[in-house]
């Protein structure tokens, strides 16, 4: 097993970083809602247009799908990653057009030393999924757990 990169002590509250840029397909949106999310808004051209949405769009869960593809290949899995506990929440606040490009923005807002595991630290992060025009289009906040490089060690203020 290769050594980590990124251990909970590498992620500060208040650190902002930007990851990736994928432009988004129509085919990719079709392929994926018709497996998951078959509401013709996500199938159909017209029925896009057509909808409130105002063309065709991913669903909302293939968007989240793709904010954690964009995790992973930008430091998950390069990390001490433990998982996560939960998501607290998920806002869907703008549609991802088919040839949107869309990047990963991840805030740190807080973290934690485990209690009862010293060798787990907890980060709380605000993750979003920003458009070419620089507008959220998905925004998450959640834990996740991480292996702690020095377990048990003081925590630094």
């Amino acid at each position: 097993m290769r050594q980590p990169k990124y251990y909970w002590e590498d992620f500060r509250p208040g650190e902002v970083a930007e990851f990736g840029g994928k432009t988004v397909s129509k085919e990719e949106i079709i392929e994926f809602a018709s497996e998951f999310d078959p509401q013709p808004f996500h199938l159909d051209e017209e029925a896009g247009r057509q909808s409130i949405l105002g063309g065709l769009c991913a669903s909302g869960w293939h968007s989240c799908a793709m904010m954690m593809r964009m995790m992973c290949d930008a430091y998950v899995l390069e990390s001490a990653s433990m998982g996560a506990p939960g998501v607290d929440e998920v806002r869907w606040k703008k549609p991802v057009y088919a040839g949107d490009t869309i990047r990963l923005r991840r805030t740190c807002l807080e973290r934690r030393a485990s209690k009862s595991r010293p060798e787990m630290g907890l980060t709380r992060f605000r993750l979003e999924l920003v458009n070419q025009k620089g507008e959220v289009a998905l925004s998450s906040e959640g834990w996740a757990m991480y292996g702690r490089r020095h377990p048990g060690a003081p925590v630094e203020a």
